[in-house]
């Protein structure tokens, strides 16, 4: 299962050669993962529990240029949960087709705000975390 997020690419997305640069797409995929998040989790709640969402790492394949007043889709899932970490998975696609735009893997940690180290993945928060890999859509 998967949340879907739209995004029209404009011209201030473009670079030099007339097609998204690579760092916007950092970008659009923080969007997707913030949609994602708001369709699964109560935020305020969590956040106000002292816990927090870092990434720790980024793998970004790029397939396919994305250019002005096209469509993409962003498709996001959690795919795998660690012991102390889980990974997101993410799939842009040229809206309503199956061209492969990118392809992203997210390994994030769930820290303890006070002392910003990681925390495990355990008792309730693992079920939160389980309960994400089936996303309401």
């Amino acid at each position: 299962m998967h949340t879907s997020t739209l995004i029209k690419i404009r011209g201030y997305h473009l670079d030099l050669y007339g097609h998204v640069n690579n760092a916007r797409y950092l970008e659009f995929l923080e969007e997707a993962r913030w949609e994602f998040l708001e369709k699964q989790a109560d935020l305020a709640q969590f956040m106000s529990s002292g816990l927090g969402l870092a990434v720790v790492n980024i793998n970004i394949n790029y397939r396919r240029g994305a250019y002005m007043n096209e469509l993409i889709d962003i498709q996001t899932s959690l795919s795998r949960i660690g012991g102390k970490s889980a990974v997101m998975k993410q799939v842009i696609y040229l809206q309503g087709t199956d061209k492969l735009v990118a392809d992203a893997e997210i390994t994030f940690v769930i820290t303890d705000i006070k002392t910003q180290k990681a925390v495990a993945l355990e008792g309730e928060l693992l079920a939160q975390l389980q309960a994400w890999q089936n996303p309401v859509v």
